[in-house]
């Protein structure tokens, strides 16, 4: 299979047309496979107003955070990297946070993506101006870091500040990460800057290949490491801003998937990219199905089970690195 990507690619695509049919009918009431196209069934309202806008999500989310972990990983040639590395995740969810804050969620619906957009837009802008001209990836982890800080202590004071228990327990609810009651509006709304943020990520393949030589091998063949970090930041940013925007806060994605199909394709940045963005997308269609087959009252939040299987796997990562480098 390494020798053949597109090979692993179709099969990631069969993967997630399993997926995504299963994520239909799935839940805490069941819809038979035959009645997926019938109209006339009662259930028929559970599976368009509720199940095709979750999967949607769960596909365009799942696929925006493996790809923005491969590409991350690429750039900075760091196996820990992942979308939140950036700070710019942080910053969308203080914007929709701020939303609930002030009170503003009932206003309209998309104000909260609105928050969302401008905090991530934001994000961009800091990072750039904090990581300055010299392109170096070192300087753009830190830069990352402080925005990441910046954030967090945003995150804290609103929920110090909180002017209510119902605002401290929806911004709470809400940082937990989940697809679930959402609506076509949502999608609408989000999918957009998703397509477009994705679309800029692939573009960088060739500058990833070329970071494998170093930074000075790559100006040396030609690579712009500053459009090449605009392009990174902005498409992060848009992408995965639009995603914290609907679906709240979900980690860990970025940062397994990468290592899942890596053994399959081979080291070549470039050639991880589609790949990471397709398992993405099963890997997070696959925890949301699971979440909703869960035995309790209420639903189990995505972002909850995919910390408890991202954790395991940091600390297993990060023994192996220990062990590599021992």
């Amino acid at each position: 299979m390494r020798r053949s990507p597109l090979l692993l690619n179709l099969l990631l695509v069969v993967g997630l047309v399993v997926l995504s049919v299963l994520s239909l009918i799935a839940g805490k009431v069941w819809v038979p496979l035959g009645h997926l196209a019938a109209a006339s069934d009662p259930r028929w309202a559970i599976i368009t107003e509720l199940r095709i806008p979750r999967t949607i999500l769960g596909l365009a989310v799942g696929a925006t955070l493996g790809l923005s972990g491969a590409v991350l990983q690429g750039y900075t040639r760091n196996p820990v990297a992942d979308p939140g590395l950036l700070g710019v995740s942080s910053m969308a969810s203080l914007g929709a946070v701020l939303t609930i804050y002030l009170g503003l969620t009932g206003a309209a619906p998309w104000m909260m993506v609105a928050f969302a957009m401008s905090g991530a837009g934001i994000g961009v802008l800091i990072l750039l101006a904090l990581a300055g001209s010299a392109g170096g990836a070192t300087t753009f982890l830190l830069a990352g870091m402080v925005l990441n800080v910046i954030a967090e202590a945003g995150l804290s004071l609103a929920l110090m500040l909180s002017p209510n228990a119902w605002a401290t327990s929806e911004i709470i609810t809400w940082l937990l990460g989940s697809v679930a009651d959402r609506s076509m509006v949502d999608v609408r709304i989000a999918l957009p800057f998703i397509v477009v943020g994705s679309g800029l990520l692939l573009t960088t393949g060739r500058a990833l290949d070329a970071l494998t030589l170093g930074e000075a091998g790559a100006r040396s063949v030609g690579v712009s490491l500053r459009r090449t970090q605009v392009v990174i930041a902005i498409g992060v940013g848009l992408a995965c801003g639009a995603s914290v925007a609907v679906t709240g806060v979900i980690g860990f994605v970025g940062l397994i998937v990468p290592h899942l199909v890596r053994p399959l394709v081979g080291s070549r940045p470039g050639a991880l990219l589609v790949p990471s963005a397709l398992a993405g997308a099963a890997l997070l269609v696959a925890a949301d199905i699971l979440v909703r087959l869960t035995p309790a009252a209420s639903e189990v939040r995505l972002g909850v089970a995919m910390a408890v299987l991202g954790g395991p796997f940091f600390l297993w990562l990060l023994l192996s690195m220990r062990r590599r480098l021992a």
